[in-house]
């Protein structure tokens, strides 16, 4: 790849007089990431809906175990700001995912109008086992990295997170 590369203007961001039903072809570096993080997230995706599947669940419902995994107890107000859901969104997901026994609704010990969402870690067991295999080739993959590369992943996908979590979707 020429040095210059990242010094051109990305295809994708000059105009929007492209193309929309193809991927614009990478210019720059960043064009590449940006196209690998689109195939990743894809892929993700269908494979986080495929794993709903098996378990018995909704995609929305997964997503908010997994938030509630990776961040610990909250609010139902609380996830739905961090997930974009509706409270209604977010009152209904939980009904599904009390019933089928993945959450607890507990009293909030800070405000006794609301309640905190706890997840039964019995339940997790399952779920566990079905993401395993990928946990293991993520890990694999990770291995091969020297150390400086994994702490510019770990520093990237942390700041790709927070701006996920604090940029509004556009209409």
């Amino acid at each position: 790849m020429p040095k210059n590369i990242s010094a051109r203007k990305s295809a994708a961001a000059k105009t929007l007089d492209y193309d929309l039903t193809r991927v614009a072809a990478p210019v720059t570096l960043a064009d590449h990431v940006v196209l690998e993080i689109r195939k990743f997230l894809a892929a993700g995706i269908f494979f986080n809906a495929h794993a709903a599947e098996r378990a018995g669940m909704g995609l929305t419902d997964m997503q908010l175990v997994h938030t509630l995994q990776l961040y610990g107890p909250a609010t139902p107000g609380k996830l739905g700001a961090s997930t974009g859901l509706t409270s209604g969104g977010v009152t209904v997901a939980l009904d599904r995912l009390e019933r089928a026994g993945f959450i607890r609704r507990e009293p909030n010990p800070n405000d006794r109008r609301s309640v905190i969402i706890t997840i039964v870690p019995a339940k997790l067991r399952k779920l566990a086992a079905i993401y395993e295999g990928v946990e293991q080739e993520t890990r694999r993959l990770l291995a091969t990295l020297p150390e400086r590369d994994l702490e510019a992943v770990m520093r990237f996908f942390a700041a790709m997170a927070k701006a996920r979590r604090e940029t509004p979707m556009r209409p």
